[in-house]
């Protein structure tokens, strides 16, 4: 029983670490193509204000898939072939983006590059349902929160240099060399991130009891506490998208930061992020997830009505501070809703309830972006602190309200539910 216990424990920490490893080029990639440097690609491709909402709605919306993921899931075992699979192809699609200046017309480069990203990001939200599962069951539950809080701090301590770096590549070549230069270090890391992939652990798969595919999906709607807290975040995830993935676009259409300044700002909260994950990983093992989402939500609604400062203020310290703000409540919403969607379901429903979880968010996810390009386009020729601060300001102050008021109704009424059963 000693030998069984202790292969057991070896294998359980080879995946901690290789959950680590993993993680590195695939943080790599998504900092080089990602974030501010993805809203500069597409406007360097020709994109406007709506393309580029379209495009940061994409993965919200590819989030759906994750329905039928969870379906399909019931039928197969090898989890860790799947998130292979699935995890590569993502990242493959994603790179190839990278060739459209090369070999699409420039009147159909933007048309391509949100083609690539859809398909690209459905791979990612299929392997998301496989990753979810395997990391829920690998990681014992009485560590959960202080493992992830090092995870990602490791994580984003690796983006927040690699994003500095793609500033400064950017900022010092020209726009062709230096996105060529971001994608082939993007395609090397997609070659390690698959061998990281296949390193996984295979654990034994427990299926649900439902005893059809109706009841399956049923199971989690039937949740009322559940249910309430997912629509509550949906709904806030749909005020917030309106406007914090369209920062990069302001800051770079509105307020002519220079890309290298808006990498640098961006680097801010990745740092404010990388440290708040340590610290709500810690309180998470004293409190809740749901407790500390009560004090997450406020943090990022606070950064939306603080780019008001730019009225009095100068316009990079406002900006400094908003991304520092920003940095700690994302670094709390990340943590706390990823435990609050695996340590509050059960193991073998898991799968399901994490698909609901995000294909409603999804759903949110996607139409926030999409009405906030649409709105900025509406306001291009309005005065000008409505187009750099305004929307910023109402979103955040509605945001605020709704986190203040309805949110600690909702989730300690589910908090009374969970107590209950």
């Amino acid at each position: 029983m000693s030998v069984f216990r202790r292969k057991q424990m070896s294998e359980q920490r080879r995946g901690l670490l290789t959950s680590i490893m993993e993680g590195i080029p695939a943080v790599i990639i998504a900092n080089l193509l990602g974030g501010p440097i993805l809203t500069i690609y597409v406007v360097y491709l020709g994109g406007s204000a709506s393309d580029v909402g379209l495009v940061m709605a994409i993965p919200a919306l590819a989030n759906l898939v994750q329905l039928a993921a969870a379906f399909y899931m019931q039928r197969l075992n090898n989890r860790k072939l799947l998130l292979t699979i699935f995890g590569s192809v993502h990242r493959l699609f994603w790179v190839a983006t990278g060739l459209i200046p090369f070999f699409v017309s420039e009147g159909l480069q933007v048309e391509v590059f949100i083609g690539l990203f859809l398909i690209s990001f459905i791979c990612a939200s299929t392997s998301a349902v496989f990753w979810t599962s395997i990391v829920a069951d690998m990681v014992p539950a009485q560590v959960r929160g202080r493992y992830f809080g090092i995870r990602n701090t490791i994580h984003w301590a690796v983006g927040s240099i690699t994003l500095l770096v793609g500033g400064q590549i950017l900022e010092r070549m020209n726009a062709e060399t230096g996105f060529a230069v971001l994608y082939i270090v993007s395609a090397l890391c997609a070659v390690w991130n698959g061998i990281e992939l296949w390193r996984y652990p295979n654990p034994p798969f427990e299926k649900s009891a439902a005893s059809s595919s109706a009841a399956l999906f049923l199971k989690p709607l039937k949740d009322k506490g559940y249910m309430k807290a997912t629509i509550f975040i949906a709904v806030f995830i749909l005020l917030q998208n309106a406007v914090v993935p369209l920062f990069s676009y302001v800051m770079l259409e509105t307020l002519h930061i220079s890309k290298w300044g808006i990498t640098v700002l961006t680097t801010v909260q990745m740092l404010t992020t990388m440290f708040s994950y340590y610290y709500w990983g810690t309180l998470n093992s004293r409190f809740d997830s749901r407790t500390l989402l009560l004090w997450a939500l406020p943090i990022i609604a606070g950064s939306c009505v603080l780019w008001a400062g730019i009225e009095i203020l100068p316009v990079l310290l406002v900006l400094t501070i908003v991304n520092i703000a920003l940095g700690a409540g994302l670094g709390g919403y990340n943590l706390l809703v990823f435990n609050f969607i695996i340590g509050d379901t059960p193991k073998s429903d898991r799968p399901m309830y994490v698909a609901v979880f995000s294909a409603l968010t999804g759903v949110t996810g996607f139409v926030g972006p999409l009405f906030g390009g649409w709105l900025y386009k509406q306001i291009e020729d309005s005065p000008y602190w409505l187009q750099s601060y305004g929307i910023s300001l109402l979103a955040g102050a509605a945001l605020l309200l709704l986190a203040l008021t309805v949110g600690p109704i909702v989730f300690r009424a589910e908090r009374s539910e969970q107590q209950t059963l």
